[in-house]
């Protein structure tokens, strides 16, 4: 491929260095000024290559790549970068706490008003409202800062030193906790009539073949019995609706809401994470956050947050209880998306919400949440097709792989983007917030790059890894160059007027963090592909076996014949040979192709004596 991740993120760090890093000084704020979430993407920019790339660690000074130090060289040298990070860490969770003590996870300057593009019309009880954007990357952020802290601190022997790590590390966990108990109080199970708009809505959706309504919601009701039986036994936080639930002639839907549900209880925990503050938001589910609060989950149950142990007995209990709505949740949407035995409901774009907004956006997010069901389930390459086809449709309506035309609607995709409404939040001021997201193409990459580790052909990885280098060519086009601005941001996100010159958007000259971060996270999942096992066919394996076979009686005939002649030379290349046989029998499983490889360099070199064998018998 083109890109090449680990250099890629080298020059973003670099890029985010140069961009940050004023007169040796770190310095917050982008295209919009500090905010919870912006500054958090700001800091993952380089926190979670650091944790995710075993090549680019920076926690063990004696490990950390000369590439990675001359990156960033603005923050020091090995010995002090780790340093510098610390404090840059400690700063950003002291500047996020609010009056009453508690971790403040407000959406702030990101926060713009529904009708118009006046944000002064944003109260500032507004701009403190807690988002769940906030909650999911605090939870991504405070873990690689933990796991950061606990490797760096064992190279570490000066006290004061120590004690600002004491002093992060506290802070870090308090927010971790405080992330998860809002996860735990935005999440929401919405129920409603089959005869309601969202139930009409929802039996369009999984209709794919013009069925009775009475046999698809039968069929869609057993399909869903399983998560239903699971959300009735949910015992804390937001989303208890059993008895509702229990109505066969309801219909549901489960994910999380935009902020804290209005009315959720509060979260009975030992952690000590300031007053639980009521919420705005309604008790029905976005798409949108639900698929960003899950992406925050996952990072709870990865296997550096067990062998680390980043999670205290309190905050494991509060991840399980987050684990067991991840999984609800995912195979919830995962029925739905693949409901029935034809077209799936995922391949009829755009995907339709509940509240009646359609968005080849929503459509992305979706394919997020099925892959993953896949994922558990270990989808053949058959299903896992249908998902590219829809990415490969996706990228050819976003105007990625397609051109653009004159006043093209599906430019507002990426410019401004996507406006969700965050209904109840008017409730603590005069207008209706929204949430603005222009990720399409970042996210489209991420997914496609996901998918292709999923995938057991070579050839279906590859028609992955194509389109994904295609995606990667656009994105490129986007990003900030050299000649753009006398002190940069170059080689950071996001001008997307370059992408499409004739739209006549406005150009930027500050980086976004929000779309750089997302660049990173796509780069970092596919480093982590590239380096992956490949699935190999049996096909393959079986020849691999015969290959091998064949090698192996071959070398015993020959080792038969040569044990007579007492040649040194001859010994020392039967020596050779039987090394590379075992390998070959070692890596037939994982590596087929290369044992054959192997295989036929010992088969090569045998047939060479026996010709020069017959030669010499024939003189």
């Amino acid at each position: 491929m083109k890109a090449q991740p680990r250099q890629d993120l080298l020059d973003i760090w670099a890029a985010v260095a140069e961009a940050t890093v004023v007169d040796g000084k770190w310095t917050w704020g982008g295209r919009v000024k500090p905010n919870s979430v912006s500054d958090a993407e700001q800091l993952l920019c380089i926190m979670y290559p650091a944790s995710e790339v075993k090549a680019l660690k920076l926690d063990d000074p004696d490990q950390t790549s000369r590439d990675s130090v001359r990156a960033l060289r603005l923050l020091g040298d090995n010995i002090e970068i780790p340093r510098r990070l610390v404090g840059i860490l400690t700063e950003y969770m002291k500047n996020y706490v609010a009056k009453d003590q508690a971790p403040d996870f407000s959406g702030g300057t990101y926060y713009g008003p529904h009708d118009g593009p006046d944000v002064d019309k944003v109260s500032p009880d507004q701009r403190a409202l807690p988002i769940v954007e906030s909650f999911s990357v605090s939870l991504t952020l405070t873990l690689a800062t933990l796991g950061f802290v606990r490797i760096f601190r064992t190279r570490v022997s000066r006290p004061e030193v120590l004690e600002e790590i004491a002093t992060l590390e506290a802070l870090a966990s308090k927010r971790l906790s405080a992330a998860m108990v809002g996860l735990l109080r935005s999440f929401t199970v919405n129920v409603f009539p089959v005869e309601s708009r969202s139930g009409e809505i929802l039996y369009g959706t999984a209709n794919q073949s013009n069925e009775p309504k009475e046999t698809v919601i039968a069929r869609l009701r057993r399909s869903l019995e399983e998560v239903r039986a699971g959300l009735r036994d949910l015992t804390i936080g937001s989303g208890q609706v059993e008895s509702d639930l229990g109505n066969p002639n309801l219909l549901f839907e489960c994910g999380w809401s935009w902020s804290i549900i209005r009315g959720a209880p509060e979260i009975e925990t030992t952690e000590e994470i300031g007053p639980q503050n009521d919420g705005v938001a309604p008790g029905r589910p976005s798409l949108y956050f639900t698929v960003n609060a899950l992406a925050g989950i996952l990072d709870l149950t990865t296997e550096r947050t067990r062998v680390l142990r980043l999670l205290n007995e309190e905050q494991q209990r509060l991840a399980q209880a987050l684990q067991l709505r991840y999984d609800l949740t995912r195979q919830y949407w995962a029925t739905l998306a693949t409901f029935g035995n034809g077209q799936w409901p995922l391949e009829d774009m755009p995907w339709r919400t509940s509240d009646a907004e359609e968005s080849d956006y929503f459509t992305l997010l979706m394919t997020s949440l099925v892959s993953e069901d896949l994922d558990r389930s270990r989808a053949t390459d058959t299903e896992l097709s249908k998902i590219l086809a829809v990415l490969v449709e996706l990228a050819g309506r976003g105007r990625i792989t397609r051109r653009s035309i004159e006043r093209d609607p599906a430019i507002e995709l990426h410019a401004p983007g996507v406006q969700l409404t965050l209904v109840g939040s008017d409730s603590v001021g005069t207008v209706e917030l929204q949430w603005i997201v222009s990720d399409f193409a970042a996210t489209l990459l991420k997914r496609i790059v996901a998918l292709a580790g999923l995938a057991r052909s070579q050839k279906l990885r590859q028609d992955l890894l194509d389109l994904a280098e295609r995606v990667w060519d656009y994105l490129l086009r986007r990003r900030f160059r050299d000649e753009e601005s006398e002190k940069g941001p170059a080689g950071l996100w996001d001008q997307p007027s370059q992408a499409f010159p004739q739209a006549g958007l406005d150009r930027q000259d500050q980086p976004s963090w929000y779309y750089t971060e997302r660049i990173v996270e796509s780069l970092v999942v596919l480093s982590r592909v590239l380096e992956s096992r490949q699935f190999s066919s049996d096909e393959l394996i079986e020849h691999a076996w015969r290959v091998l076979g064949e090698a192996e009686a071959r070398f015993d005939q020959e080792q038969e014949r040569s044990s007579a002649l007492n040649n040194p030379k001859i010994v020392a290349e039967m020596r050779g040979m039987e090394t590379d046989l075992a390998r070959a029998r070692d890596i037939i499983s994982d590596s087929p192709a290369t044992s054959v490889a192997k295989c036929n360099k010992v088969l090569l070199s045998l047939d060479d004596w026996a010709v020069a064998r017959a030669n010499a018998e024939a003189m």
